[in-house]
């Protein structure tokens, strides 16, 4: 999981390096699909979930797709055929609506993110965003990138349906424009991802094309209980990790049907907690719980028959075996061609003691 060549970076109230607990955002998106209320008890829910940020999107349809742009995802899952009518239908948040999402979340002690996809949405999301993301199917917009990298602040870049030179691109924009640091997020643009379209041994790819940075994932298949993607991304070094989030999977369309809920996320927070007792220390050492094995487990060395005082020893003598608590059998080739100075009867541990 570590990469030692990579610098901490602050996102919202947590410290992000390698071979630390998972920086999980909760993308609630427009799972809100329009109500406010319910855009707060959702930032509430991923609270109380283990959730580290709370993220939306801010996007008006106008700005963002052309009204023939046909959809990318599941027409069985999400039926709406055309991006421009699906983004309209809950593109309905003004600024003032995303402050209030960020005070309240500033309140119960959750980061506050949404993703801009506008000029407009960066200005007014700069001010109340302690870092930003950008989207997968932005990664070429230049003016955005720009816009993104001018307001300073770190930012987490999706990379879904991009190549490395694309990657580098974004990078360079971003970084020329003012930004802090970049985040680089592995991603699959597939709703919902199979688990044989996540590809997460490319997280490691994405970590050796650039060095010295972060990596992430966001995860766009189906939870299953086990929330086997994001354990997997995490042991496979993304230390930043982003998955949609509902308050009820059954509601069709929309991000509802690849989203997790709160019971995945507990549980996700649960395995994570697992994992990391697991894991535990880095350093290899005896420990101290492994004091009574290497009393008792480690072998000594013993008279295979009697030997008696004044007799050479030679390896036939001796024995190995376990927990006799005399001179260690690493010592093996010291104690041969010694002398005994005692009679040593069959199956007794030799001491130093007993040799010349």
């Amino acid at each position: 999981m570590g990469r030692n060549n990579v610098s901490p970076v602050q996102l919202g109230s947590k410290t992000i390096q390698p071979g630390s607990r998972p920086y999980l955002i909760a993308e609630i998106g427009v799972n809100h699909e329009g109500c406010i209320d319910q855009a707060i008890e959702l930032v509430r829910l991923a609270r109380e979930a283990g959730a580290d940020a709370a993220k939306f999107q801010s996007y008006k349809a106008e700005k963002l797709a052309a009204r023939t742009s046909p959809a990318y995802w599941d027409l069985g899952e999400e039926p709406t055929p055309s991006q421009f009518d699906l983004f309209k239908k809950y593109d309905v948040f003004e600024k003032r609506d995303y402050e209030h999402l960020a005070r309240y979340a500033r309140e119960i002690g959750i980061d506050f993110v949404s993703t801009p996809f506008d000029l407009d949405a960066v200005r007014f999301l700069a001010p109340i965003c302690p870092f930003f993301k950008v989207a997968s199917a932005d990664i070429t917009n230049v003016p955005l990138l720009r816009a993104v990298g001018e307001c300073r602040k770190p930012v987490v870049l999706s990379t879904g349906a991009s190549n490395p030179e694309e990657i580098e691109f974004a990078i360079r924009i971003l970084e020329e424009a003012g930004a802090m640091e970049v985040i680089v997020m592995h991603c699959i643009l597939q709703y919902p991802c199979d688990y044989k379209s996540a590809h997460l041994a490319m997280i490691g790819d994405l970590g050796r094309l650039f060095p010295g940075r972060l990596i992430g994932y966001s995860d766009h298949t189906k939870p299953t209980p086990d929330m086997l993607p994001l354990i997997t991304a995490w042991l496979t070094g993304a230390v930043v990790l982003e998955k949609h989030f509902t308050h009820d999977k059954s509601l069709p369309g929309n991000d509802h049907y690849h989203s997790m809920d709160s019971s995945d996320c507990r549980r996700f927070r649960e395995q994570c907690d697992r994992v990391q007792m697991l894991l535990g220390q880095s350093k290899k050492e005896a420990l101290a719980d492994e004091e009574p094995a290497r009393l008792h487990a480690r072998r000594s060395i013993v008279a295979a028959r009697q030997i008696n005082s004044g007799e050479v020893l030679a390896g036939t003598d001796l024995l190995a075996l376990r927990g006799a608590n005399g001179i260690p059998a690493n010592d093996w080739d010291s104690v041969l061609g010694r002398t005994a100075v005692r009679t040593i009867s069959k199956d007794s541990p030799l001491m130093w003691a007993d040799l010349s």
